[in-house]
């Protein structure tokens, strides 16, 4: 087992990860910062996979003000309203920044300025985009200049096991890896951390993330003792290409495609969308499209691979070539033209917009720990824009690189690491290999997607939740059963194990707030409460480890410290639609 030490210890190389590790080596280049990714720096995460583009205010007829209404209106009313108008504040700043330093190329117009397309739920068209590849251009920009800093350390293919905590100070004192080729274990001692793996929705049976996630940085904050807010709120992106078993099942469609006309159809030739939502039709919020194609699907209106469809082929054959090229490519890895015939999608579990509670420069309530991207939660609310994601890494990423930076140079006594949690952790990672037999932790994995979009999926009940959460106990002590063979090294197996072990946790905390929030808002469909209840439910639901190991859960009302909620029309789900 080896030590290192370190300043700064950065998990994940998406957006927020590298952001961050760009920002804290600016502020202060004789920081020795690590940065660790499960797969290979610059080549896995979601970030990479954004085709859409980013939302920011640049065109004079917009403004601030329009985005965070946007934002707060697509987002139920609960978003943190500090986080989101940081949001949008910061994101030209970071725009700047991803062009003079980064050396991003965003698509332009004749005239030289940077073109922004439609992107659904926004009242502008503020989304600047790389043709419709835009996360790619992104993160290949932003590792090549990393490599320019001396004092950043990356580490391909190591993945972190738990967060080391000084019990006795409450500081963040460095973290348990493991080096996923050799086997071996790595122990950081550091001064801080800056956690940005992203989420968790990979526990459903069809998703969009890459699949290295399995919400590891959510699941060790949990198990270090942060809070967490929203956990109910998963997004579902309304266009999920289907594939069958193939592995692009569930790969997402860009959001594009609807912001530019395309349509809708459910097997009977129908567009839809004018029953759900007859104002904005196809270019209505994620969460009410990807809501009307279930209820579609499950009417019985479904094509054969249980979807719908989505249809851009009267724009033409050769502007969808020209406009969406990366989607033309796409479709046409599953036998399918889209510039000239419909093509099936289904819902797909996308994005959480629940996650660790921090403050707006990313600080948790464990000193030193700092939480970015997907892993922090607060600034969507119930639902999060499609533009706003890779907005949402690179802000607060950059954030969290400036404050981690500030928190170490003005720290006196660095926290210490407990020689017992370490071996506590390392035997309760290893357990697997006791076993001579158990259980597989690929069977689990299958069980728990399918579980979690059957019964905590789009549409949800009280019943069904219920029963989630009997079955999620049963899978967990599944989990904790499971037999691994052979070596440590490149074990897939292992690996699985640790994955599942971190979802079981995540799906635990979704299903109980889904359990508990009584109505419906955003991405949170209940059922049995149809309507968004502003008068009881304009709530945050939190949550954090109990002693017994299981998430405690309280609720507080939003803090309307910018705007007046009951001034926004539509944030609500007033009916459902049969």
């Amino acid at each position: 087992m080896e030590h290192i030490d370190a300043d700064i210890l950065i998990l994940g190389s998406g957006g927020a990860g590298l952001f961050a590790a760009h920002h804290a080596a600016d502020q202060n280049p004789n920081l020795k910062i690590i940065v660790a990714a499960k797969g290979l720096i610059g080549k896995c995460g979601c970030t990479r996979m954004v085709q859409g583009g980013y939302n920011v205010v640049l065109h004079p007829d917009d403004s601030m003000e329009k985005h965070f209404f946007d934002t707060i209106k697509g987002g139920g009313g609960i978003n943190d309203q500090e986080m989101a108008w940081t949001l949008v504040n910061d994101a030209p700043k970071r725009i700047r920044e991803l062009e003079t330093k980064m050396g991003v190329f965003f698509d332009r117009n004749e005239d030289g300025t940077v073109h922004q397309k439609p992107f659904a739920g926004q009242s502008f068209d503020r989304t600047v985009h790389k043709g419709d590849l835009t996360g790619i251009e992104i993160i290949s920009r932003m590792r090549d200049q990393l490599f320019a800093k001396p004092n950043v350390i990356t580490w391909d293919e190591v993945r972190a096991i738990d967060l080391l905590v000084d019990e006795d100070s409450q500081k963040v004192a460095g973290c348990l890896m493991l080096n996923i080729r050799s086997g071996e274990f790595i122990v950081v001692h550091c001064k801080a951390v800056i956690v940005g793996t992203g989420g968790a929705a990979t526990m459903y049976k069809i998703a969009t993330p890459s699949l290295e996630k399995s919400g590891d940085g959510m699941a060790m904050c949990y198990r270090a003792g942060t809070d967490f807010i929203d956990m109910e709120m998963m997004q579902f992106h309304p266009t999920g290409l289907l594939a069958e078993n193939s592995r692009l099942n569930g790969g997402v469609l860009e959001e594009g495609l609807r912001g530019a006309g395309g349509y809708l159809i459910n097997a009977l030739g129908e567009r839809f969308m004018k029953n759900y939502d007859p104002e904005k039709l196809e270019r209505s919020t994620r969460d009410r499209v990807s809501r009307a194609a279930y209820m579609e699907i499950m009417a019985g209106r479904g094509t054969p691979l249980g979807g719908v469809y989505i249809d851009v082929s009267h724009l033409g054959k050769e502007n969808v070539r020209r406009m969406f090229p990366g989607m033309v490519e796409r479709c046409r890895d599953v036998g399918k033209d889209l510039s000239v015939e419909p093509v099936e999608i289904s819902p797909a579990a996308h994005f959480h917009m629940g996650g660790v509670k921090v403050t707006t420069n990313c600080e948790s309530n464990i000193s030193g720990l700092f939480v970015s991207g997907e892993d922090a939660g607060g600034v969507h609310g119930a639902n999060r824009l499609g533009g706003n994601g890779v907005c949402d890494s690179t802000v607060f990423g950059a954030r969290a690189g400036d404050a981690a930076a500030a928190y170490v140079n003005n720290l006196n006594s660095p926290g210490k690491v407990s020689e017992a949690e370490l071996n506590n952790f390392i035997n309760l990672t290893l357990e697997p290999f006791n076993r001579e037999e158990g259980e597989n932790p690929f069977y689990i994995r299958n069980a728990l997607k399918n579980l979690m979009w059957e019964k905590v999926g789009l549409v949800r009940n009280k019943r069904d939740l219920e029963e989630a959460l009997l079955e999620l106990d049963t899978l967990e002590k599944r989990t904790n059963n499971v037999s691994v063979k052979g070596s440590t090294k490149y074990n897939l197996t292992w690996q699985e194990f640790l994955n599942v072990r971190n979802l079981i946790t995540i799906a635990k905390m979704v299903t109980k707030s889904a359990l508990l929030r009584e109505e419906s808002r955003g991405s949170h469909y209940r059922e049995d409460f149809p309507e968004s209840n502003d008068e009881n439910w304009l709530n945050n639901v939190f949550a954090r480890k109990g002693p017994d190991g299981e998430p405690l859960f309280w609720t507080e009302k939003v803090k309307q410290s910018r705007m007046d909620i009951s001034k926004i029309q539509g944030h609500k789900i007033v009916a459902t639609v049969k």
